[in-house]
């Protein structure tokens, strides 16, 4: 698994890259599926052409050897030096180059055509034989002709031939080894985010847990603290009320004895002022007598 996949980082922006990249792979794919299709049939009609042509091109040979022959004897042996004193500096028989475009490829095709303003041969076969001449002329004209059509499909054939195959690699390793490994590497940073996922929850869990302890021991520890905090007031009101108890109490035994000291300088004022009544009553009576 991991050596069909890239090696990358399992983040949030590989992942969105990869499945650009999946995306792209499989237009890619799509184009080029059809550009091999399209240029696929193109060669096969060009095969079918050629195959037409070298027929064609078969029969036309034929004709022209045959015609060749029959020129030969009607004239002599000396046709080729009447050809060649007839041949002007400029061709009659030209050929034109041009491109078609078959899903982007640019294939080479060649044109014939016959220049009417020059006219070779003009005097070959006057004496005997011009009219075998002037059909070989045609005849080796449309083999000429046959032969450019021949160059031009076999040419195309050989590109396209190479096209093709280049373009059936890479579809190739488009759909067996891009897009799985695309595939595989987008599944491997979807499982390591979704452990990540499952880690931080687990984490997040863990702390959340953490912190209901922690808030739970300093609740109690207030708790504790409060109630010691209402104990120790208890405390110091019932020992404030025992010191007022106590002063209540000496304040009242003061008071009794203030009192019994009062009663006590009472009685003993009273017996002093009997005494000394007392004494004046003896010496009253001492007196009468």
């Amino acid at each position: 698994m991991s050596s069909n996949r890239e090696q990358v980082f399992p983040t949030r922006m590989t992942l969105g890259l990869m499945k650009i990249k999946l995306k792209g792979a499989n237009q890619g794919h799509s184009l080029l599926k059809r550009k091999s299709e399209a240029l696929t049939k193109r060669f096969r009609d060009i095969t079918k052409r050629i195959d037409d042509a070298k027929q064609k091109m078969g029969r036309v040979m034929q004709t022209a050897a045959f015609s060749l022959a029959e020129v030969t004897y009607a004239t002599g042996e000396n046709i080729g030096y009447q050809v060649q004193e007839s041949v002007s500096n400029q061709s009659r028989f030209k050929v034109k180059a041009r491109q078609e475009n078959v899903s982007g490829v640019y294939l080479p095709q060649f044109e014939s055509f016959i220049d009417g303003s020059i006219n070779d041969f003009k005097l070959t076969g006057l004496g005997r034989g011009g009219q075998q001449v002037q059909r070989a002329k045609e005849i080796y004209t449309k083999a000429v002709e046959t032969l450019v059509e021949l160059a031009s499909l076999q040419t195309a054939f050989i590109i396209l031939d190479e096209v093709i195959k280049v373009t059936n690699r890479r579809v190739n390793a488009i759909e067996h080894v891009i897009i799985p490994r695309t595939e595989n590497t987008i599944a491997y940073i979807n499982s390591e985010l979704d452990e990540l996922d499952r880690e931080e929850f687990y984490r997040l869990k863990k702390v959340q847990e953490k912190k209901q302890k922690e808030t739970a021991r300093l609740d109690a520890e207030l708790k504790a603290k409060r109630l010691m905090l209402e104990r120790k007031a208890e405390d110091e009101n019932k020992g404030e009320g025992e010191e007022e108890g106590m002063a209540e109490n000496a304040n009242e035994d003061s008071k009794l004895l203030r009192q019994e000291s009062e009663e006590k300088e009472t009685v003993d004022e009273n017996n002093k002022q009997e005494t000394v009544e007392n004494l004046i009553a003896d010496t009253e009576e001492d007196i009468i007598f």
